[in-house]
């Protein structure tokens, strides 16, 4: 299993790996070129998108700055807002459904480490060399149809939330979030269902 197969299965992996420094390379001038368009010039800014993105639906606004590691690992759906200030760790698969707000500020990371402090650094890596010391995997984020992210929020890696959902701003979604739910908070819990009618 190659480097690449070892991230998209969640296992651990070496981020320095020459196809993930070229994917960062790639985004890094899109998104150089897609921070010097102006407001309005919303055909030259979805070109740049479609390039960045593994798949971008119609009426689709990503406002700028925005940053992200590969781009690639992201897919979006119709109608999405995506608003100023948006930082998507990409690692792994970012899928976001049709008819999403996502706030300002907002953060998804499929990114993350060991806890364990055994488990995190890598051994017989000298510190004082270049090379990487730490052990990192990524699991994919689903934010489903119909969901509004408030400013700020924090999505942890692997976590899923269903359609419908609310999650009030300054919240950190370190579960998965049901259908059809408002949650709110740090860590973020379920408030009340919504959507009924």
């Amino acid at each position: 299993m190659n480097e690449l197969e070892k991230c998209m299965a969640g296992e651990s992996y070496d981020c320095h790996d020459p196809v993930f420094l070229d994917f960062k390379a790639h985004a890094r001038k899109l998104l150089k070129k897609y921070h010097a368009l102006a407001y309005e010039q919303s055909e030259e800014k979805r070109s740049i998108l479609q390039q960045l993105f593994g798949k971008i639906g119609s009426n689709v606004s990503v406002g700028q700055p925005f940053l992200c590691d590969y781009g690639r690992n992201i897919y979006i759906g119709n109608h999405v807002s995506v608003n100023m200030n948006c930082t998507f760790v990409d690692c792994n698969t970012i899928t976001i459904g049709d008819h999403v707000l996502i706030a300002s500020n907002v953060q998804l990371y499929t990114a993350t480490h060991p806890v364990e402090l055994s488990e995190r650094l890598i051994p017989d890596r000298d510190a004082r060399s270049d090379q990487y010391f730490c052990s990192t995997y990524a699991l994919p984020i689903k934010i489903g149809s119909g969901c509004w992210l408030g400013g700020g929020v924090i999505v942890l890696p692997g976590v899923t939330i269903g359609n419908g959902s609310v999650i009030g701003a300054g919240s950190v979604v370190a579960k998965d979030i049901p259908p059809n739910c408002l949650a709110v908070g740090n860590p973020c819990r379920v408030i009340r269902e919504i959507n009924k009618s």
